[in-house]
């Protein structure tokens, strides 16, 4: 039998209304979104679908509610008689999703984690002084390149490898601005400022990092029931311990997308199914193994249709 994974979307793929036709023949959306929001005191149902859309992509609000989408998603999969998944992944933020639907941590532990490392994140930081930019149509040699160039200027470098020729780098804003030059001068076809607040998984979360060490060590973590690989070296860490050392490196290492769905391919996986809303992830496997068929479950129509295969 083929191989199923299950991969977790990050940042970015929020959208108010999100999973409310989901929600409307799956009592596990609601229910799950009821226990997240009783752990953090906080309204997630109501945040999704009723905005204020500024609220709901503040760095501590984003990443519980991501969080939440895709582990009640999950649960509506298993509880509709879906697949159980053979591996799952998670881009950046994702990790942590990944790790919840795998058992390792709890939804309750885990929602109150990722408000944490936002809030982390943005102290680490102070707005305007941080940036990143998607870098299409380059070699990775050659982003790595022109970053070690630019960091006389600052802490520049490239972050989030997530497809051929797809290339996140983050840093310090003017360092950024310079590595942006040198990139169109080496031929980049785009390089796009994202509207972020944070620059993630550079060397500038690491005083986060070590916060956010403080708060893991307080959380229980259990041996996984579903194998994850995670974002810093693309494989199944071997025990609890090296799980929580991953995700204090996550912080401020470099997402391994790319190497991540090719071990995937590796294991004998064939099939992806993109667990929460939005599509990123399958439109950026498209690009990495093109033969690994992908499915969003964003929506009721796109569930039905992968529940029926």
């Amino acid at each position: 039998m083929s191989r199923l994974a299950f991969v977790f979307p990050g940042q970015g793929s929020q959208a108010l209304g999100m999973l409310a036709d989901l929600a409307a023949g799956h009592g596990a959306i609601q229910a799950t979104f009821a226990a997240a929001s009783a752990a953090l005191g906080q309204d997630l149902w109501a945040l999704a679908q009723d905005g204020p859309e500024a609220e709901m992509n503040r760095t501590e609000n984003t990443q519980p509610l991501l969080l939440t989408a895709g582990v009640a998603v999950f649960r509506a999969w298993r509880e509709a008689g879906g697949r159980a998944p053979d591996f799952l992944a998670g881009h950046s933020l994702g990790e942590y999703t990944a790790l919840v639907a795998a058992g390792a941590l709890s939804l309750e532990d885990g929602v109150r984690l990722v408000a944490e490392r936002g809030r982390l994140m943005q102290q680490a930081v102070p707005a305007g002084e941080g940036a990143m930019a998607a870098i299409l149509g380059l070699d990775d040699d050659v982003v790595r390149q022109c970053c070690a160039q630019a960091a006389s200027v600052g802490v520049v470098e490239a972050v989030n490898f997530n497809a051929p020729g797809q290339v996140v780098i983050a840093g310090a804003t003017a360092a950024v601005e310079a590595a942006i030059e040198r990139l169109k001068a080496a031929g980049a076809r785009r390089a796009l400022p994202l509207p972020v607040s944070v620059p993630s998984h550079c060397a500038l979360m690491k005083p986060a990092a070590e916060r956010l060490r403080a708060s893991l060590a307080t959380v229980a973590f259990n041996a996984p029931l579903i194998p994850v690989l995670q974002n810093v070296s693309a494989r199944i860490e071997p025990d609890e311990e090296a799980m929580r050392e991953a995700l204090i490196r996550q912080l401020y290492s470099p997402v391994l997308w790319v190497q991540t769905m090719e071990a995937l391919a590796q294991q004998g996986v064939t099939r992806a199914l993109e667990c929460g809303p939005g599509k990123v992830l399958c439109g950026l496997n498209k690009r990495i193994v093109k033969e690994m068929d992908c499915a969003s479950l964003e929506n009721a129509e796109a569930f039905a249709a992968a529940l029926a295969l």
